[in-house]
């Protein structure tokens, strides 16, 4: 938790920095933050402080980038600074990892939903 802690203070975001890293035997596979897609813009909020719609999450980002790979995210475990939205939560469970651990709740967090498809969930 504590790598995705430091990872999270690489974000662009003004108000709520998340950092990510998905783990595998004792091996760091991914880490990412909430950002932009690689190569663009790092413009975050638009000119009334919403989200821009193309943000990347955290998890989203980890995610992709495992995807970019040769490694593959089945039976990993993924810490996050903040637990999931439905979205991300998605892409976990299709994505195999196994297990969330994660700092602060979300707002609006499906992690019941996850725990109910056979993801184990932990908060620390």
């Amino acid at each position: 938790m504590g790598i995705a802690k430091k990872v999270s203070e690489l974000s662009y975001e003004g108000k709520v920095k998340v950092g990510c890293v998905i783990v595998r035997d004792g091996n760091i596979l991914s880490f990412s933050y909430n950002g932009t897609a690689i190569g663009t813009d790092n413009t975050m909020r638009d000119s009334e402080g919403k989200t821009l719609p193309e943000v990347l999450h955290a998890e989203t980002n980890a995610i992709g980038k495992i995807a970019r790979s040769h490694e593959s995210s089945r039976d990993a475990t993924l810490y996050s600074t903040l637990s999931p939205c439905m979205e991300c939560a998605k892409t976990i469970y299709q994505s195999g990892i196994k297990r969330v651990v994660f700092k602060d709740l979300y707002r609006i967090s499906p992690v019941a939903w996850l725990a109910a498809n056979g993801v184990e969930i932990e908060k620390v």
